[in-house]
């Protein structure tokens, strides 16, 4: 076959199935607007969405398409000390499990339809409210336009230069817009339903396909025995930093480089110590802590729907895809010839795949695919779309997020509050088609400004931890002390990110995440101290009241019994060990417990690097963390009482809403409950 005709028969099938794709979207989207006749069926899928939309929609989501195309290029620069970001797949429900629950009663209860809404009675603060729509517009815009450009470049690569970036990214775009503008947050849960299945489908093919073209998984741990006795690497060798003198690719390089940054100084033996790996999971924390989830909440009709979400396809489901599968591709790269710096250790490999250096290593995906469309174009052509879908999965959730949150908590709260369904839901299919199209120039015009600002949502998104924590956990956190504590904790994330070192053109004392510790972590713990400290200064605040009976309505709805409350200690210690030695300083015990890299194959106890064998481990104690959380402490399960709801829309209430009859929000249909 002629590279015309290949390409020829490459571009029918990936036009094929794309069309198919779009397709169902577009359905979704028409039928999405016949159902949304209120602004809450628009919003929040009338508060609908049965237990496996859900489950499949929030996975997808939480698994957005920059850890399934960002975590094959981290493994192929970084080695197995990068593949640390797998346990994405149990810390990120980590963070459901604290809070979706509680989330899901309040908005049940008191009819919220955003965050922004949940904060400002809870607190009675604007400047909380005004924070989560920052927070929103930066997931909708950046962060929807890096998804974007990852998109288009994939489609640019796969094509051979026939379709062009720009071209294909805002074609994706369009349909993306269609079905979200007209159906909302029920059309964006039925598309990602079959989104989570093609990503599935998609990085399990990639995974097979690169385990195939390594000879398999005895060959493949061979040759990377061969290669971790070398000093090769993007990074070197972790010079004793790791509890020895170890190939950075197959050892994590110590507990903490105390370095003046990563653009300033860079540490021996590659980035991810344990403290940067902890403090890189605690900003995806910010995924679930996101506006966007909050409305996945309020939109589920029951909270049962949380642990399965939380255990089996995030936790389970998407670890295997994580820790084999996207794992696979990075070190399949290694022994394929993607590694400029392993090809030059004169080692025999295979190498099929174009060296893939100097920042270059975010197209290894699209490079896979292009093998498997060589010999085979039709399954280039799922593939593809597949992957697309990873990408995009994520989109349609921020994007109806964001609309919701300009429109209830910016518009209706200052300019117009009493806006009918009609107009809520024309206002927010406007502000959802302007945020693409800015997410779009973004990506097509600025592209290092949506890089530095897109990755500044997650570390943002986290600092709203307090105050969901306060909200739903800790009644004498208030409001100044959250206030304070969100916007001590953003400036320093800012100045701790990229983006502070672009204000300052690089005069600051410090550079991108000092010390290996995340920008993130910098200001979550600044965010706390604050919050701490304020709330202790002003525990009296005139609030108090109103925060005590949210915290007796939840202690007598989602409150543990109890034996389970004498069975909470052990669980939360549990915890803690499970992150020191999963995601903290002590996976460097993983580096060489079973057989040092250095040892050869033979050498190795379970015929695999230690560190891999070693994030295995934590990996299958990590499942049994969250199934003890979820289901055992009852944290995501459903309520054995029946929740009834005391308004439909408090968008221009000051502070915490009561029943109708001027009781306090503790009455319902069967009289007073809990503590008076």
């Amino acid at each position: 076959m002629t590279d015309g005709s290949l390409y020829g028969s490459k571009l029918l099938w990936l036009g094929l199935f794309a069309v198919l794709y779009w397709g169902y979207c577009i359905f979704w989207g028409v039928r999405g607007a016949r159902e949304a006749t209120t602004a809450s069926a628009y919003f929040v899928a009338g508060r609908s969405l049965n237990t496996w939309v859900f489950v499949m929609a929030a996975t997808a989501t939480s698994f957005a398409g920059w850890l399934f195309i960002g975590g094959p290029a981290l493994v192929l620069r970084d080695g197995l000390q990068a593949s640390y970001i797998a346990f994405a797949a149990v810390v990120v429900p980590l963070t459901g499990v604290m809070f979706l629950k509680r989330q899901w009663l309040l908005g049940k209860r008191f009819g919220f339809v955003t965050p922004g809404e949940m904060f400002a009675a809870y607190y009675g603060s604007d400047i909380i409210r005004v924070f989560t729509v920052i927070v929103a517009l930066l997931f909708a815009v950046p962060f929807l336009g890096m998804l974007f450009g990852f998109a288009g470049d994939l489609v640019n690569l796969v094509t051979g230069g026939l379709l062009s970036r720009d071209l294909a990214m805002w074609t994706l775009a369009v349909v993306l817009v269609i079905y979200v503008t007209l159906g909302g947050l029920r059309a964006v849960a039925y598309v990602t339903t079959l989104q989570t299945l093609l990503i599935a489908v998609g990085v399990t093919a990639l995974g097979l396909v690169t385990l195939d073209l390594a000879g398999g998984f005895d060959p493949l741990n061979r040759a990377l025995a061969v290669i971790a006795g070398t000093p090769t690497g993007t990074w070197g060798t972790t010079l004793g930093y790791g509890g020895g003198d170890f190939n950075g690719l197959f050892a994590t390089p110590g507990v903490v480089q105390w370095t003046d940054g990563l653009n300033k100084e860079v540490p021996q033996g590659g980035p991810w110590t344990g403290l940067m790996v902890m403090s890189f999971m605690v900003a995806l924390m910010g995924i679930q802590a996101s506006p966007a989830f909050s409305m996945w909440a309020f939109a589920s009709r029951d909270p049962g729907a949380f642990a399965p979400q939380q255990v089996w396809a995030s936790a389970c489901a998407a670890g295997v895809l994580l820790f084999v599968f996207v794992t696979l591709q990075g070190l399949g790269g290694l022994l394929l010839g993607a590694s400029p710096e392993v090809n030059a250790a004169g080692l025999e490999l295979k190498r099929v795949l174009p060296p893939l250096g100097n920042g270059e290593e975010g197209r290894l995906v699209a490079n896979l695919i292009g093998l498997v469309g060589t010999s085979a174009p039709w399954l280039l052509g799922i593939v593809t779309v597949c992957m697309i879908a990873a990408i995009k999965a994520a989109g349609g959730a921020y994007m109806t997020s964001a609309g919701a949150l300009v429109t209830r908590d910016l518009y209706m709260r200052f300019f117009n509050p009493h806006a009918d369904d009609r107009l809520q839901k024309r206002f927010a299919r406007v502000a959802t088609l302007l945020a693409t199209v800015a997410a779009l120039l973004m990506a097509t015009l600025e592209r290092d400004g949506m890089v530095v600002l897109g990755g500044l949502a997650l570390a943002l998104a986290v600092q709203l931890w307090p105050a969901l924590l306060g909200v739903a956990w800790v009644r004498w956190f208030t409001r100044q002390g959250v206030a304070a504590g969100i916007v001590v904790g953003s400036i320093v994330v800012v100045l701790t990110d990229p983006l502070g070192q672009a204000l300052t053109r690089g005069t600051l004392p410090w550079g991108q995440w000092p010390w290996t510790i995340h920008a993130a972590a910098w200001g979550l713990v600044a965010n706390f101290l604050v919050c701490i400290l304020g709330s202790v200064l002003t525990r009296d605040d005139e609030g108090a009241e109103g925060r005590y009976r949210i915290h007796r309505f939840l202690a007598e709805y989602a409150g543990l019994s109890a034996r389970k409350r004498r069975f909470a200690t052990f669980a939360w210690i549990a915890a803690m060990i499970w992150l020191f030695f999963a995601v903290g300083p002590c996976i460097v015990l993983g580096n060489y417990l079973f057989g040092a890299p250095d040892m050869g194959y033979e050498g190795w106890d379970f015929r695999m690097p230690s560190i891999w064998a070693w994030q295995f481990l934590w990996w299958g104690l990590g499942v049994l963390l969250i199934w003890l959380l979820a289901y055992k402490m009852e944290l995501a399960t459903s309520t054995s009482r029946e929740v009834v709801a005391l308004t439909e829309d408090i968008a221009a209430s000051g502070g915490i809403p009561r029943a109708s009859d001027g009781t306090d929000t503790m009455t319902t249909s069967g009289g007073r409950h809990g503590p008076a």
